[in-house]
């Protein structure tokens, strides 16, 4: 693990891509640092109280709260007040010098701000404008507010639950539309990105989190009404089935999935009953899926006749896909995890010592790293205004106006 004050390390496949972030919370923070593990250079714009996520505990020192360690690592902070003129033209100095910028809001507050995209191609065409924002700007829901349980909610996540049994419908307890729809932002930034260096010419995108996550739900969902007429109701009944849910063993809990022929075959040996194969409710993939609520209930009932480490020894002896139920707490402790790596832990200048989940993959030209710690609110404004050809006595006075501000 590389230490994370050393950025003279490799700087991923992004190296060279510049990225003006005015993004909060999780959606747009989770997309600018995933590009940053890329190796982009991501700078943070703030208000002058800090991204909101930074209040979320526990914490050692104020606006250093555990979720914002893990949203807003290689980034560098500046904070600019964009509701003062010299703060508005300080960003639209930083958006003159890059390659792309996202925001999170509706747009009508950008617009408010004179930062909509007219206004950030007038200082270069070049720029890739991303909006991330809940709905699509030409549907009736268009400006609505949005955040991630009402979206799990707009898509019918909540529901599926109480569908497959659950005793009333409940969120994710991930924020789970934030996350997939940054993923869908970091690809749609880095996609207009390099058609802005193909082609010279820059564009407005919008990435919303409703259509987003409808196409995540749907496309399991869609069902029978993928045909016109529709061939039967909605709904993947593998995913709905009651017990489509871990499976309870002699003394715990396992995770089994006995998916395709050769697996039914081998468990049926396992557990004696190799006649089982040829029944019309087993013989197939297809005769499976048609009765995946009995197939599931038959699997409850002879998982709970063995113990969790009889099922492993059995079930992973004889490549049928098995895992052991890990809590959050012990999946901090997980052998695999700890082997490659993915809790690395480094000295932060303010926070002390701090474990973090690692950048995702391995590249063999272009190795990702935590180059920069999370930065403390502003802590990098001086330096980047200077970058942006701001002189001393320019950065003085927007200090005094508080426009911006350094950490302390």
């Amino acid at each position: 693990m590389n230490d994370a004050h050393d950025v003279s390390v490799p700087t991923g496949p992004l190296e060279g891509m510049r990225i003006l972030d005015l993004t909060s919370l999780v959606m747009g923070p989770y997309a600018t640092q995933t590009l940053g593990d890329l190796g982009a250079e991501v700078i943070k714009v703030e208000p002058p109280a800090g991204d909101g996520m930074r209040a979320v505990g526990p914490m050692r020192n104020p606006g250093m709260g555990a979720m914002a360690m893990h949203l807003n690592r290689n980034k560098r902070s500046v904070v600019l007040d964009l509701k003062q003129p010299d703060g508005r033209e300080a960003c639209l100095r930083l958006a003159a010098g890059s390659d792309a910028l996202i925001y999170n809001t509706r747009p009508h507050a950008m617009v408010r701000l004179g930062l909509d995209y007219p206004a950030v191609a007038a200082v270069n065409q070049r720029i890739v404008y991303i909006g991330v924002f809940g709905y699509g700007e030409d549907g009736p829901y268009a400006g609505k507010p949005a955040y991630d349980d009402l979206i799990q909610a707009a898509v019918g996540i909540p529901t599926l639950y109480a569908q497959q049994g659950a005793d009333s419908p409940r969120y994710a307890p991930v924020t789970l539309a934030d996350r997939v729809v940054g993923l869908h932002a970091a690809i749609a930034l880095i996609s207009a990105v390099l058609h802005a260096r193909r082609t010279g010419r820059g564009q407005a995108v919008e990435v919303p989190m409703f259509e987003a996550m409808a196409q995540l739900v749907m496309g399991d969902h869609l069902g029978g009404k993928t045909f016109e007429p529709p061939l039967g109701p909605t709904g993947y009944a593998r995913l709905l089935a009651a017990d489509r849910r871990p499976y309870a063993t002699a003394d715990g809990y396992l995770a089994v999935l006995v998916y395709n022929d050769k697996q039914w075959r081998t468990f049926f040996d396992l557990i004696g009953r190799p006649e089982l194969h040829q029944t019309e409710m087993f013989r197939s993939q297809t005769a499976r899926a048609a009765n995946i609520e009995a197939v599931y209930a038959f699997l409850a009932d002879v998982l709970a006749t063995r113990t969790s480490d009889d099922w492993l020894a059995l079930l992973g002896g004889s490549d049928i896909p098995v895992t052991k139920l890990h809590t959050i707490d012990s999946l901090v402790d997980d052998p695999h995890l700890r082997k490659v790596g993915f809790y690395p832990e480094f000295d932060h200048p303010t926070e002390g010592r701090i474990r973090t989940p690692a950048p995702v993959g391995r590249y063999a030209a272009t190795p990702l790293a935590i180059r920069r710690p999370v930065p403390r609110i502003g802590e990098h404004s001086v330096d980047v205004l200077r970058e942006a050809g701001y002189s001393e006595v320019e950065i003085d006075r927007l200090l005094e106006r508080r426009v911006t501000k350094q950490a302390e």
